[in-house]
């Protein structure tokens, strides 16, 4: 076997051909964008036939999926992103900023990931960077300052970010005004989050103690959901009880 940047060449329906194959599409797309993505530029840049490039990834869309995660990974590891912020919403900001640096250097990856919605897909890369998004938001809600559910709170930054890069990409790039994007991502932070932890303590204890003292006013559930909603509450914050006295 010999080896091909970097990428071990072990035959045309190998794992080796199918990284090379991709390695080479994506400084393909680097170099002349999007459009010079066909699967014969592709096969001729790869030195493979272009039915090795259908039988190894079914079709142009697929390969664009991986070309796409090959570049997102690449991206997240030359950042060395190193241990994250203790601050759960510090870390919030520099995942942001993260997204935002990725589509500004990379605009043709980022579109391949977020420019062509299909209803319930998702793009490997992309599932792959709502994935850290969520880790962070739950970091978030762990903490206490979390003031939206951790769904609503992950939409709400995907959406925000998505249209900041592709408001960004839009502009000449001389043009381009990077405080957008710190503006856009403080007042979604500011919408989703708290200064300070709701609960000083947070635990499942004084989350169900809180609770419990506001149920009456949720008016979501019917009478019978709201008595078994405080059955439930009471019997979490009796065991917090009993656990402290032993």
């Amino acid at each position: 076997m010999r080896q091909v940047s970097g990428v071990e060449e072990n035959g045309e329906g190998g794992t080796g051909t199918r990284e090379k194959i991709v390695a080479r599409a994506a400084e393909l797309l680097a170099d002349a964008g999007r459009e010079s993505l066909t699967t014969r530029a592709v096969a001729a840049a790869s030195g493979v036939q272009q039915p090795t490039i259908y039988r190894l990834f079914g079709d142009k869309d697929c390969l664009l999926e991986a070309v796409a995660e090959y570049g997102f990974l690449a991206y997240l590891k030359q950042k060395d992103l190193g241990e994250p912020r203790q601050d759960p919403v510090d870390a919030l900001r520099e995942g942001w900023d993260l997204h935002v640096g990725f589509g500004l250097a990379n605009p043709a990856i980022f579109s391949i990931m977020y420019g062509n919605p299909c209803p319930g897909k998702m793009s490997p890369a992309a599932a792959k960077a709502v994935n850290m998004l969520r880790q962070r938001m739950r970091a978030i809600a762990a903490s206490g300052r979390l003031r939206v559910t951790e769904q609503r709170g992950a939409d709400l930054v995907r959406s925000g970010g998505c249209g900041t890069v592709f408001t960004l990409l839009a502009m000449p790039e001389a043009e381009r005004d990077l405080a957008l994007s710190i503006e856009a991502r403080e007042a979604i932070i500011a919408a989703i989050t708290t200064e300070k932890p709701i609960l000083n303590a947070p635990s499942a204890a004084t989350a169900a103690i809180t609770l419990r003292a506001v149920l009456s006013d949720v008016t979501a559930l019917t009478g019978s959901e709201r008595q078994l909603l405080q059955e439930w509450l009471d019997k979490i914050a009796a065991h917090a009880d009993q656990t402290r006295g032993e």
